[in-house]
């Protein structure tokens, strides 16, 4: 458990999805834990669920907590930092989990020697089933990383990654649960026109994918050989394998990370 007091400014689906894992997995205490997010309908709403106290004022999570989770969206860091950094000073610790915003940017809005580590997460924090990768910016100790990595593995697995690799991350695995959503919905779609209800083709090919990502993790093996354990001469699979690459599915797949990664960068360069 952390001795630290935790907050975070932005509690959105990320914000908020962190500091439920963090609170469940006990890595620390209700009372231990503050977030702001503007809209009264939602700091109700998070009060009633989690338990923790909730304000409209970011400045107050700066003064309260030790570790501030930093969860906005990109094009809010700069004004939201500059309106707070007076109360954030070299005693704090500062998580940015906002796409593509560089830890040379944040720190540039703070006073110099404040500790800022950069994450990159995605959504199935929700279920506790994240895939986060964080970097340090110029000043944390690896006992400040060690602790982000503590409240990252409770909402899923963590990976120390140095900072020019997170854009890709959020390319990957940051918007990675769409292009899976997508699929899952296409494979359901490939059976209701095959005659199957809509009700059975969604149950299974959720469990399919749920399976096969399962199997993948567990044993170990090299996807490829997985594959061909599905893959009989003359079969089935192979002939569905062969419309996937005459699609180029593979391609796709790489093209949609590439530009995901493309605009993460874009966003940190503060475009629009």
């Amino acid at each position: 458990m952390l001795e630290d007091k935790i907050g975070v400014i932005g509690a959105g689906k990320i914000g908020s999805a962190i500091l439920r894992g963090a609170i469940r997995a006990g890595v620390v205490r209700k009372e231990q834990v503050m977030a702001s997010a503007p809209r009264d309908q939602v700091r109700q709403g998070l009060a009633k669920e989690i338990g923790v106290r909730l304000t409209a004022d970011n400045g107050e999570v700066c003064d309260f907590a030790d570790i501030v989770i930093l969860a906005v969206k990109p094009q809010v860091v700069q004004p939201v930092l500059e309106a707070v950094a007076k109360r954030l000073n070299k005693s704090k610790l500062v998580v940015s989990v906002a796409a593509g915003v560089s830890t040379g940017k944040i720190e540039a809005c703070l006073e110099k020697g404040v500790r800022v580590v950069r994450v990159m997460t995605n959504t199935p924090c929700v279920v506790g089933e994240a895939a986060s990768a964080y970097a340090p910016g110029q000043y944390p100790t690896q006992e400040d990383l060690d602790k982000v990595e503590t409240v990252l593995k409770s909402v899923g697995i963590a990976l120390p990654l140095e900072e020019r690799h997170l854009d890709a991350v959020t390319g990957l695995s940051g918007s990675g649960p769409a292009y899976v959503f997508l699929f899952i919905d296409s494979l359901a779609d490939g059976g209701v026109q095959m005659g199957l209800s809509r009700d059975a083709a969604l149950k299974l090919a959720l469990q399919t994918v749920y399976g096969s990502a399962k199997m993948a993790l567990e044993t170990g093996k090299h996807l490829g050989q997985l594959r061909d354990e599905v893959t009989s001469p003359g079969g089935t699979t192979i002939a569905g394998l062969y419309a996937l690459e005459k699609g180029m599915f593979r391609g796709t797949v790489m093209e949609a990370v590439l530009q995901a990664t493309q605009r993460s960068r874009a966003l940190g360069r503060g475009e629009s």
